[in-house]
């Protein structure tokens, strides 16, 4: 895990299976009563291989139609007064806006934005838009990543194939498209331990099944484009 505030990253078993292209399916959020449940349908983005959030539809609010809570890790470049440009490990550029509620941490300890200078690593969460992340908290320098259950992160290529991978434990009671769409503390503790094990893409959202496991929506890369954690927050396994 990034943070010492938080629990580390552990690993599962490994397993194989699939092919698949660079398109994306989009999972859009609608609320009634107290619960929020997402409906799949599908899309791409053919210059960054980002999925975006769909639109609103019938007469409930939607919570895929403006951000949600997500993160990425990288190298901070451009930093100015309001924010800074972040480069992933696979090339995908996020634009990092900061607020005045913005907090910071430098390795385990609190930090003030100065922290933040061109080439630092960093590690972004807050409200997560495709590929810009408007951040609730940046930690500079956090701790290296912690293991994974196998198989690689496989960059976006355009009109490029990429292969994929199911590895690890796949949650039984999962269904794509399917999970409550969770926050605050809950998701950051899922977020970081899916940015983790894997790192070169952008978290933009993470739902919890009903075994009370998590998927964790990772987008900007070819593979994994789902990352499962348990209820300690260890991740168990990842698929396409």
């Amino acid at each position: 895990m990034f943070s010492s505030k938080r629990s580390k990253v552990i690993t599962a078993g490994i397993a194989a299976v699939a092919i698949v292209g660079g398109s994306y399916g989009i999972v859009s959020a609608t609320s009634s009563s107290a619960k929020t449940t997402t409906t799949a349908s599908s899309s791409s983005n053919s210059a960054h291989g980002f999925a975006r959030p769909s639109g609103s539809s019938g007469g409930g609010s939607n919570a895929r139609s403006g951000p949600a809570e997500g993160g990425t890790v990288g190298t901070a470049s451009g930093v100015s007064g309001s924010g800074f440009t972040l480069s992933t490990s696979t090339g995908q550029k996020v634009t990092v806006k900061e607020t005045s509620s913005t907090t910071y941490e430098q390795g385990t300890s609190s930090a003030s934005a100065s922290a933040v200078t061109n080439g630092e690593p960093v590690l972004v969460l807050g409200m997560t838009d495709s590929t810009t992340i408007t951040a609730a908290q940046v930690i500079v320098q956090p701790p290296s990543g912690g293991s994974s259950p196998g198989g690689q992160v496989i960059p976006y290529a355009k009109g490029k194939q990429g292969s994929s991978e199911q590895v690890g434990q796949i949650p039984a009671d999962y269904t794509q498209g399917t999970g409550t769409l969770v926050s605050g503390t809950t998701a950051d503790k899922a977020i970081e331990a899916a940015l983790a094990a894997y790192q070169g893409g952008v978290v933009d959202r993470v739902v919890q099944l009903g075994d009370g496991d998590y998927e964790v929506h990772y987008i900007g890369v070819n593979w994994p484009h789902h990352i499962f954690v348990n209820k300690d927050f260890q991740v168990i396994g990842a698929n396409s």
